[in-house]
Parts: structure tokens; C-alpha cells; sequence
């Protein structure tokens, strides 16, 4: 949920009002975060239109993939971001990386509709991996810092401004915004 909140947040900046549908979704297991994130979002679109508790029918879907990409880990833990975090936690990372500390955040964005194959909307922030847990935040943010920082996405005041996230969701807005009119 708090991926929608932060989309939500940024997405307002372009006039855009995301309506969040819980839905148990199929996730392909793949070192591509644009085919996870193209296969979710056909999955999404193709549930909303089975399931008879949504009305009216959405027209179309995002659906957002990231990971953590770490060199030293030969990009590490990548798609598997989430399931790295959850056994491992920032701790377990932190032990992992080595002297290579470099890392990039990345993020697809895929919009899916009736019209045509999902549109992917893609976005990196380099950055580095911390010493040490610095701030409080969801996920990897207590220990990366994006480049030309010196605070942890947790310790930055406005990091939806710099963040993966922001890059790729404002490349969708820009392109449904100019798709509309």
C-alpha cells in the first residue's frame, strides 16, 4: 500500500487520480522487471474484468515493478527485492555488499488497456549503499543514498522528487496526459 500513497502523491502533481483495486496478482518469476511488470498488468487488467465486484469496470491499469540492483551483487537483489527484504532485511544486505557499494534503483510502469499491448514507462536513480541503517523508511530506503546525496532516501525530506518511482510515473503522466487531449 504504500507504493499506491506514494503514487498517488505524485501522480496528483499531473492531474491524475489512481484508484487503488486490491487484487491478488500472479507474478512471474524473471530477471526482467519490464516483463514482471507487462505480465502483471495484462493479469490486473484481465482480473478486473472477470471479477463482478468492480463497477463501473476500470477502462485501464498501471501496475509498478522495482527492485534494488547492487553491482557488487551482480545486481542483486533486483526483481527479487521484496522477497530479499523479507528474509534477509536490511541488515542481511548490508553484510553482503562488499567494497563495490554501487547500486541503482529502478522502476517499470506498465499501463494496460483493451487497445493494445501494456506501454512501459521505465526509470534508474543511481545511487549508493550506506555503511549503516540511516532513517526511518519502508523497504531499501534506510540504507541507499541517490547520487549527488549524502542522506538515505529515509532521511530526505522530499524523496519522491529523486526517487525511481517519481522518474517513471511522471514519464506515464506526461504520456496519458498528452494521450487524452
Amino acid at each position: 500500500m504504500n507504493k499506491f500513497f506514494e503514487a498517488q502523491i505524485i501522480l496528483a502533481e499531473f492531474g491524475i487520480k489512481p484508484i487503488h483495486y486490491l487484487l491478488d496478482l500472479l507474478e512471474i518469476q524473471d530477471d526482467s522487471l519490464s516483463k514482471i511488470a507487462e505480465q502483471k498488468s495484462v493479469y490486473a487488467y484481465n482480473e478486473t474484468r472477470k471479477m463482478k465486484s468492480f463497477a463501473p469496470k476500470p477502462s485501464a491499469v498501471i501496475v509498478e515493478d522495482d527492485g534494488l540492483f547492487i553491482d557488487s551483487l551482480s545486481g542483486f537483489p533486483g526483481p527479487f527485492s521484496s522477497y530479499a527484504f523479507k528474509t534477509l532485511g536490511n541488515d542481511g544486505i548490508l553484510k553482503l555488499v562488499g567494497n563495490n557499494r554501487n547500486a541503482q534503483f529502478r522502476a517499470v510502469i506498465a499501463y494496460c488497456d483493451s487497445n493494445e499491448k501494456p506501454k512501459l514507462f521505465e526509470s534508474s536513480i543511481a545511487g549508493t549503499i550506506s555503511e549503516n541503517i540511516q532513517g526511518k523508511g519502508w523497504g531499501y530506503e534506510p540504507i541507499f543514498i541517490p547520487e549527488n546525496q549524502t542522506k538515505t532516501y529515509a532521511e530526505l525530506a522530499d524523496k519522491n522528487k529523486l526517487s525511481h518511482r517519481y522518474e517513471a510515473l511522471k514519464k506515464f503522466a506526461n504520456w496519458f496526459n498528452s494521450k487524452q487531449g
